[in-house]
């Protein structure tokens, strides 16, 4: 089996195609194999790019076996895996996910991608007060496709990361757990932010967290649109407008190869 390593921000997936939808439905245990860091090809994700009514899908699991609705890095990484391999044509492309039809422009290198707009009621109101293991915690939450919850801290890098983030993770004030972006605001116009992310673990870069937590941020009067958020693997620019987000950022191709799936 064919496969293709990408990654956006040092965010990494591994892309098979799978026009036919024949190996899908095996996504979960293929993830949890391909992406182990050390029995298998390592990643943060595993992509199988599918077709829909004539439109591209992207369909999403995480190294833990769940399957995301929706992923911003990948779907950047899914673009520039559309463009390269002339499976599209044009600077306007649109791809499919769980959470509806995604609409991408390349620009200058970078791809735009209109995220769609903000939901801050998914978990019954947008401010979430989280009691854990002592320590109460506000939360913004906001769906971008999947659920996140933002938490503003004074001092991102003295943060106990490891514990907190999986604790948040794993509360049970959400449903389905959930996505923990802890947001630090810089300036007027930049966030610092470190992901904790459902199903993975500490990731160097989280497109939908980058805009739940710009979108939160501009909502609370904290920055102005458009948002620098600088995440350990670099940065995404977060613009929202017309209660519309578009994040724009790289996709880098990192090496092709095969894989024999055991039976």
């Amino acid at each position: 089996m064919h496969f293709t390593k990408y990654h956006g921000l040092g965010n990494d997936f591994i892309f098979i195609e799978d026009f036919k939808g024949m190996h899908v439905s095996n996504g979960e245990s293929m993830a949890k194999m391909l992406c182990h860091r050390q029995f298998g090809i390592g990643a943060d994700g595993l992509v199988f790019i599918t077709m829909n009514e004539d439109i591209y899908t992207m369909r999403i699991f995480n190294s833990d076996g769940t399957e995301a609705e929706m992923c911003g890095n990948a779907i950047r990484c899914m673009a520039d895996y559309l463009v390269r391999n002339n499976l599209v044509k044009g600077h306007l492309l649109q791809i499919g996910t769980i959470s509806g039809v995604k609409k991408i422009s390349v620009n200058d290198g970078l791809y735009v991608v209109d995220m769609g707009e903000p939901d801050f009621t998914f978990n019954g109101g947008d401010e979430v007060k989280i009691d854990s293991h002592g320590k109460i915690w506000t939360a913004d939450a906001v769906s971008m496709g999947n659920p996140h919850a933002v938490i503003f801290v004074d001092d991102l890098d003295n943060l106990d990361f490891l514990t907190w983030g999986p604790r948040l993770e794993e509360d049970e004030v959400w449903p389905e757990k959930a996505n923990i972006e802890f947001t630090q605001v810089i300036s007027d116009n930049r966030l610092k932010v470190k992901v904790w992310e459902r199903g993975v673990g500490p990731t160097l870069a989280c497109g939908t967290g980058a805009c739940a937590a710009a979108v939160a941020a501009i909502r609370r009067g904290l920055v102005s649109s458009p948002v620098q958020v600088s995440l350990p693997g670099g940065d995404l620019t977060i613009e929202w407008e017309d209660n519309r987000v578009f994040m724009a950022g790289p996709a880098t191709k990192v090496f092709t190869g095969s894989v024999k799936i055991k039976n």
